[in-house]
């Protein structure tokens, strides 16, 4: 989700275009809560893991 989060963000730079700029930095910030969460221990929506 990261990494998708940082390609949209890179397109919606390159392309001037803001919605995947938007959409780009929210999927790093979930991206980035999930991955504190399940590095942490604690399963989140049931999984333990999120790939």
């Amino acid at each position: 989700m990261i990494i998708l989060g940082i390609v949209l963000l890179v397109l919606g730079f390159i392309f001037s275009i803001p919605i995947l700029w938007t959409i780009g930095i929210i999927l790093i910030v979930i991206g980035a809560i999930l991955a504190v969460l399940g590095a942490t221990g604690r399963a989140v929506g049931g999984r333990a893991h999120y790939y």
